[in-house]
């Protein structure tokens, strides 16, 4: 199959722990050819198909760096690809929306795309969280820092996190004594023009929190806890957090089949609950199986 991956820079890549690294090299151990873009390279002209102008086929070298060889640079029809995987990270932007709208389009041409732009819009990684409230700490979206320092009187200890943000970047804990506060507010909400997330915080966190996979709606039995390290409150693998791979809980297994609702909630499908949350596309995000994936030998 013909595979496009929409991505960052190849170049930015961190091959030790880069997902999509790791799905582009299964992909060619299955013997599909790799194809790469960045949303930039994504154009839509009156009359005319979606197309990726600077798509790059690519070959593995084996090597750390350079870890990819450009076989050929070409303008490519989105369409005319077996599957596009969507695998741009944050931050999600106007830029990204409106690349999630140029695959739509693609979608409607007929183009398979991994995740469906529509989901990657109406599932921003954080505000999905907000759908399965019976999972997950207490929780306030909000521009507002009035709202902000309410919660914090009302929960105590909490943590702050941009929504766009990823690998740990931009979050902060605030104690009872409520120290440093107001920089925080004014840091990440920029005098209320941009909207953060506030949460309970969560002293298990020290434990570390969880990536549990779900593979044609099977739970995997093993999971990946991201421990924080040396004081941090952080378990982000790229904020030092130490990755460890263990058995799941009852509680974790709960979680990711969906556990009993609450207040009309609609059933979990990945798991998003305590410091357990839906994966971001850094490291995280597994697509929907492209096909062929269900015969046992790919399993």
């Amino acid at each position: 199959m013909k595979l496009l991956f929409v991505a960052d820079p190849l170049e930015s890549f961190k091959i030790h722990k880069d997902t999509t690294f790791v799905m582009m090299r299964e992909a060619l151990r299955r013997g599909h050819q790799i194809w790469a873009c960045e949303p930039q390279d994504l154009v839509w002209r009156s009359g005319g198909r979606v197309v990726a102008r600077q798509a790059r086929a690519i070959a593995l070298t084996g090597q750390a760096s350079p870890w990819f060889e450009v076989l050929t640079t070409q303008e490519l029809v989105l369409a005319e690809t077996d599957a596009i995987v969507m695998r741009k990270d944050p931050p999600f932007d106007s830029e990204f929306f409106y690349a999630t709208h140029l695959l739509g389009q693609a979608e409607r041409e007929g183009a398979r795309v991994f995740n469906k732009p529509a989901a990657l819009r109406d599932h921003p990684e954080k505000l999905a969280l907000m759908e399965f409230p019976q999972f997950c700490p207490t929780t306030l979206v909000t521009r507002s820092e009035a709202a902000i320092r309410a919660f914090h009187a009302e929960q105590g200890d909490i943590i702050l996190k941009p929504l766009d943000g990823m690998g740990g970047m931009g979050i902060f804990r605030v104690g009872a004594d409520g120290l440093n506060l107001g920089a925080i507010i004014e840091t990440l909400n920029k005098d209320g023009s941009e909207t953060v997330m506030v949460q309970r915080y969560l002293p298990a966190i020290k434990d570390g929190d969880k990536r549990v996979l779900v593979i044609g709606g099977k739970v995997v039995p093993f999971c990946l806890a991201r421990i924080p390290q040396g004081g941090e409150v952080r378990g982000n693998l790229a904020a030092g957090g130490k990755g460890v791979a263990q058995p799941i809980s009852a509680r974790d297994r709960e979680i990711a089949e969906g556990g009993p609702t609450a207040g009309g909630a609609r059933p979990a499908v990945g798991g998003p609950g305590c410091h357990r949350r839906p994966p971001d596309r850094s490291q995280r995000h597994q697509p929907d199986l492209l096909p062929g994936d269900l015969r046992p030998d790919r399993l």
